[in-house]
């Protein structure tokens, strides 16, 4: 089946970030759905575009370039600065005339997302998948990888190159919440946490941290045999999560 058509996008942050988008319209009018990808993504990755049309079939989708990714502008700050990404792409689901926005984050798009909807709100319903409760977490090898990336001047380079991610220098001033903190300030907007326990990157104490860290409405699954964010997604896992914010919105 092919995919659904996107129209490109144009976003602004709030801090002046030009963010590259694309807009999956819906025949469901009322809902907009945010996609946020995960560290060295773009919503032009075929398993993000697989999930974006998917999820279609639920309402309009807003799937963008995080800032330093792709064709967005800026540097990436890893998950503090995004949530203006965030709010950017559900700004302009409202201005296109949605009453009703989700937002479904995957790894550091999930944190962002967590975030994003504890420090900035705005949003009707939030879904974290394969996120990451806690910052510097380096118990297993993919995320020493990932902190080498983000830390060494040649990790930097190699991922400006291989991935076209531009990763901004220095360490945090002032270190931002942690997902498990901003969990806390979701209530009363629903939250929905989606973790595998084939997580390469995340195990499942991460799951059970931001769950633990969170208020009702909140909601915990945990997927048998599910790898890690958007490349582990089937199809009947998004549709799920569709059927989730539907349920919860309508």
């Amino acid at each position: 089946m092919p995919l659904a058509p996107n129209f490109p996008v144009m976003l602004r942050t709030e801090d002046g970030v030009r963010i590259d988008a694309a807009h999956t319209p819906s025949t469901h009018s009322g809902l907009g759905i945010v996609v946020a990808h995960g560290f060295t993504g773009s919503w032009r990755d075929p398993a993000t575009r697989r999930i974006a049309h998917v999820l279609s079939g639920y309402g309009g989708v807003i799937a963008f370039d995080f800032r330093g990714h792709g064709r967005s502008g800026g540097e990436s700050t890893v998950g503090d600065k995004e949530i203006l990404d965030i709010d950017a792409a559900v700004r302009h689901a409202r201005v296109i005339g949605c009453s009703k926005v989700a937002v479904v984050g995957f790894s550091m798009g999930a944190a962002v997302a967590v975030r994003h909807a504890g420090l900035l709100g705005g949003i009707d319903a939030v879904v974290s998948v394969s996120g990451p409760a806690r910052w510097h977490y380096r118990g297993t090898k993919p995320m020493r990888q990932v902190h080498w990336a983000i830390e060494r001047p040649i990790g930097r380079w190699a991922a400006r190159v291989a991935k076209r991610t531009r990763i901004a220098r220095g360490e945090w001033d002032p270190i931002p919440v942690p997902p498990h903190e901003a969990a806390a300030l979701i209530s009363p907007t629903p939250l929905l946490i989606v973790h595998g326990d084939a997580d390469a990157f995340f195990p499942l104490e991460h799951a059970h941290q931001l769950y633990a860290g969170a208020r009702e409405p909140k909601k915990l699954w945990i997927e048998r045999g599910y790898g890690h964010a958007e490349s582990a997604a089937t199809p009947e896992l998004i549709r799920r999560i569709g059927k989730w914010i539907s349920t919860n919105l309508f």
